[in-house]
């Protein structure tokens, strides 16, 4: 059942990072005793509670995403593809940007070409400015690739330093800009956004001599006494986090009650995307971009997840030795990054390592 129109106009709105539950603080008599850890809930790992498992296909590139207008004969194609880990991160912003460069001077409906984050997102955004949009698409949420990604927003494994240019880093500082925006105004049940405090474990905290970083609020090194997690470095910072599965789900219905039209095709070769009707195609294909544009840069990387039963009292996450996502849907242990793997099945093993090694971390929790 569709909802009513209205309930899809954004409104402004401020975020603030999600209250960790209470916790009574331990004192002692005895004066040399350290305070105890601050208190966090524990993750109950155990194979028990495993409910899913699932492994998705990153569509790495070392010289970053694509955003760039050409001609496919008489039509205008604009690429919007290889975000690598950081599609939930950067979706708005690089479709933002594909949009500017694809809808000046054009007149009449608009394909869109997949109907993961990257094409609902540029679909909603021509919608937006007044155009009419079909989107052209293998494969439906739920079963788009976009689908398993964990959805921290913040930007990871996307791009190599040394490959990257100047240009493609002020593309990238624009869409970071425009998406961090984007995703505050939509904050709520509604999208399966919300904020929530994040520790980063090891030595990948804040630098002391490095500027603030706005799309890290709150990032801190802790002091042992901040946290229970058993390790020497411990920061901590507030991010949002995107519940993909409800977050596609609403972000396709937007586009239905809008207009647009889904279209389950399969596209082969560059000729077919010419024999649309529409003047101007976003090529929002992911992985698919190489083989039906040639892109032989563009890689797989395999992230793999264990989903344990939900955890409601579990408000926070965790990167660093794996990474630890809650959500309503379950909780997301992951901790794979396998370049070059074009298969988008979950391993025994490496779900067995996963396990493993959050068990032993939540083994060692400093907190009662």
């Amino acid at each position: 059942m569709h909802h009513p129109v209205d309930r899809r106009r954004f409104v402004a709105a401020s975020a603030s990072a999600l209250a960790l539950p209470a916790c009574t603080a331990r004192t002692s008599r005895v004066a040399s005793t350290p305070p105890a850890p601050a208190c966090l809930p524990r993750v109950l790992v155990d194979r028990s509670r495993v409910i899913r498992t699932v492994a998705g296909l990153r569509p790495y590139r070392a010289s970053g995403f694509v955003v760039r207008r050409e001609a496919l004969g008489d039509k205008a194609l604009v690429h919007n593809y290889g975000h690598g880990g950081a599609g939930i991160t950067l979706s708005w912003g690089t479709s933002r940007l594909a949009v500017d460069l694809g809808l000046p001077g054009h007149s009449g409906p608009v394909a869109v070409i997949g109907a993961g984050i990257m094409g609902l997102t540029t679909a909603r955004l021509v919608q937006e400015a007044g155009f009419a949009v079909t989107l052209y698409t293998a494969a439906l949420p739920p079963d788009t690739t976009s689908n398993i990604a964990g959805g921290q927003w913040s930007p990871y494994g996307h791009f190599s330093r040394n490959a990257v240019t100047p240009q493609w880093r002020e593309q990238f500082a624009k869409a970071l800009d425009y998406s961090w925006r984007r995703f505050q105004i939509m904050v709520g049940d509604d999208y399966g956004v919300r904020w929530l405090p994040t520790y980063v474990l090891g030595d990948d905290g804040p630098n002391p001599s490095d500027p603030p970083d706005p799309y890290h609020p709150g990032n801190r090194a802790l002091s042992k006494a901040e946290h229970p997690f058993p390790f020497e470095q411990v920061s901590r910072f507030d991010t949002m986090y995107v519940e993909t599965g409800r977050f596609l789900r609403e972000l396709a219905e937007d586009v239905q009650i809008a207009g647009g039209r889904f279209v389950v095709r399969r596209f082969n070769t560059r000729d077919e995307l010419q024999a649309l009707p529409e003047r101007l195609v976003f090529n929002c294909t992911g992985l698919g971009s190489h083989a039906l544009f040639g892109d032989v840069e563009l890689t797989p990387i395999r992230g793999q997840l264990a989903i344990l039963l939900p955890q409601p009292e579990v408000r926070y996450a965790f990167t660093g030795e794996g990474y630890m996502f809650p959500r309503a849907d379950g909780i997301l242990l992951g901790g794979t990054f396998e370049r070059g793997q074009w298969d988008a099945t979950p391993q025994p093993a490496d779900i067995d390592r996963i396990l493993a090694e959050h068990q032993r971390m939540f083994g060692g929790w400093r907190c009662a």
